[in-house]
């Protein structure tokens, strides 16, 4: 039953993972802590999202930038935001 109920819930839509380059000073922390490999370093040493889709969104990376150079927002289903407005009054 319980794998039953598995298969009905929606998948989540990646999150959207954004590095402010000009913040960055590459060093890699945010790498180094994702726990899913969903970061990667370029061959500059910059950090990249390798695949937004492995990230489990436990916000490690943002946390532990001392730049304050990564965010992490959940992902949007399309329509979302027509819904809402509709929604609000």
């Amino acid at each position: 039953m319980v794998k039953a109920d598995r298969k009905k819930e929606k998948k989540r839509p990646p999150p959207t993972i954004d590095i402010f380059k000009a913040w960055c000073k590459g060093c890699g922390i945010c790498v180094a802590f994702c726990p899913k490999k969903a970061l990667a370093l370029d061959e500059t040493g910059s950090p990249y999202v390798k695949d937004a889709a492995l990230c489990g969104r436990c916000g490690l990376c943002e946390l532990r930038c001392p730049d304050f150079a990564i965010t992490i927002e959940d992902g949007k289903e399309e329509g979302s935001e027509e819904r809402r407005e509709k929604a609000e009054p």
